[in-house]
């Protein structure tokens, strides 16, 4: 279990330094361009590590998820690309991250056919609160530097 948890990890900080690249790259050249960049870049190297492997997936047999999750996987990479350099790496990430808790929340009542346990709903309320608080203090802290002025 702890090697899922530490691959997981990677897998985030991966992810967000993939973001702030493609958002670099977007800036020069559009964000759809470097969705594409991006894809072709990650197509040359799975097929090089499918190749070294040597294991192939059956393409006659794809199921239709597979379709969505790559029209879907495109477009995240494309908005990514597109906010990150106008937003910022940490409120886009707040946001993105906010988004991916929710709609888990709202996948796993469809596919279990019921509400989140109080428990799981709480914790739910506390990472989405916890990613809320840079923005929160960012928001507070001019209010704070007014009051100061104003009591000397």
């Amino acid at each position: 279990m702890l090697f899922f948890i530490a691959l997981a990890l990677l897998n985030g900080l991966l992810i967000g330094t993939s973001r702030t690249i493609n958002g670099q790259l977007s800036t020069h050249s559009g964000a759809f361009t470097a969705s594409v960049w991006n894809h072709v870049v990650g197509l040359a190297f799975l097929t090089a590590v499918l190749l070294v492997v040597r294991v192939w997936p059956d393409i006659t047999d794809v199921p239709l998820a597979a379709y969505v999750g790559g029209v879907f996987g495109a477009l995240f990479v494309a908005v990514n690309s597109y906010v990150f350099p106008r937003l910022g790496a940490l409120s886009a990430s707040v946001l993105v991250i906010s988004g991916q808790v929710l709609s888990a929340v709202v996948i796993d009542c469809v596919l279990q056919g019921s509400p989140p346990a109080p428990v799981r709903l709480a914790g739910v309320v506390l990472v989405v609160a916890g990613l809320c608080l840079p923005r929160l203090k960012a928001r507070l802290r001019p209010k704070e530097n007014q009051q100061c002025k104003t009591d000397t």
